[in-house]
């Protein structure tokens, strides 16, 4: 597939000033909501200046997550002003800081988990509040696969399901950013972790990751091999990345009081409530952005420690240019197997 623009684009070494000083930059840039075609390489989009609290990032790389996918086709629940930027994760380079900001200064290698400008672009606006250090020992891809996945793997865990040291887990959908994220965390705070892959290389991935066990949900009977390995008691909390296609089967394989957590949905899907009843099981959603500064701080301090001692290891998977945005959409929906975290690179 062609890039967004429809012809080849050459990217600029870095970004280029107008006669009246304004310095300009790549962004991709959307004008109407639609399928990924909709997603325009510019080259002319003025570089953002930080405001009181802000920092601006030299970007290096950006995540690419499904959800930006939904608000660019127009049916998610948030539809930002148009045009607009896709793109909440960054790693890069602090160029700037605004009024108020003492944590960062000119030079700093940081990641971000939620633009002000949007982080498919040169340039990245980002609130100090939402801006951390990234430490050497990951390079500025695994900074971008930092902050949603790991974020979003947190509040599941710890927020959604409050899951405890000695419990059981099941990530439905593994071996994606979240997936993976998930599966770490998880097995550093004492879980059992199981996790279900679509592919063979998929399953090997999810326990070089910390799954104790993984299991094909390609294969017709992967669920009754689950709950063998889960025994009689079930299991007591399932992360589930597909609830469209998986809640019904999710409810069977809880333990009492056990907890599905939906993190992603595509669609709708028939249960039975009454497979809650006997066993008084929870469906609970997530959604990161409800969470209070303090939980994100909380969030924050749980990837440090895990970053110092070396369990928090992005896994980066597809990777493209910023002027093949439009297949990167195109991929991470339609791409069955997906492994580890898809970014751009700029």
């Amino acid at each position: 597939m062609y890039p967004a623009t429809g012809k080849q684009v050459t990217p600029h070494p870095c970004a280029i000033t107008m006669a009246t000083g304004q310095k300009l930059m790549r962004a991709i840039r959307v004008f109407e909501f639609g399928g990924p075609e909709v997603l325009k390489l510019q080259s002319d989009v003025v570089v953002p200046a930080p405001q009181s609290h802000q920092v601006l990032i030299k970007v290096h790389a950006c995540g690419v997550n499904p959800v930006e996918t939904y608000i660019r086709s127009g049916t998610y629940s948030r539809k930002p002003a148009l045009p607009y930027t896709p793109g909440s994760d960054v790693a890069g380079i602090i160029e700037s800081v605004g009024d108020g900001v003492s944590a960062f200064k000119k030079g700093d290698r940081v990641f971000c988990f939620s633009t002000v400008s949007g982080g498919y672009a040169e340039f990245a606006l980002s609130a100090d509040n939402t801006t951390y250090p990234l430490p050497e020992t990951l390079d500025f891809r695994q900074g971008a696969a930092l902050g949603i996945p790991y974020f979003t793997a947190c509040r599941a865990l710890f927020h959604s399901a409050r899951a405890r040291a000695g419990e059981s887990v099941l990530v439905h959908g593994a071996s994606g950013g979240v997936g993976l994220a998930t599966c770490q965390i998880a097995r550093a705070h004492g879980l059992k972790v199981l996790g279900t892959a679509g592919s063979e290389e998929g399953k090997k991935l999810v326990l070089q990751n910390g799954a104790h066990e993984v299991f094909n949900h390609k294969e017709a009977n992967y669920i009754d091999k689950i709950k063998t390995s889960a025994g009689d008691k079930g299991v007591d909390v399932i992360i589930e990345m597909l609830a469209n296609k998986n809640l019904s089967n999710d409810l069977k394989l809880l333990s009492c009081g056990g907890r599905v957590i939906v993190v992603g949905c595509r669609g709708s899907i028939e249960i039975n409530p009454r497979d809650t009843m006997a066993k008084e099981t929870s469906i609970i959603g997530v959604s990161l952005f409800s969470s209070t500064k303090e939980e994100f701080q909380q969030f924050a301090g749980i990837l440090q420690a895990g970053i110092e001692k070396g369990w928090v290891k992005p896994v980066i998977g597809s990777e493209y240019p910023l002027e093949k945005a439009a297949q990167a959409h195109e991929d991470i929906i339609h791409s069955s197997g997906k492994m580890g975290k898809m970014i751009l690179l700029l």
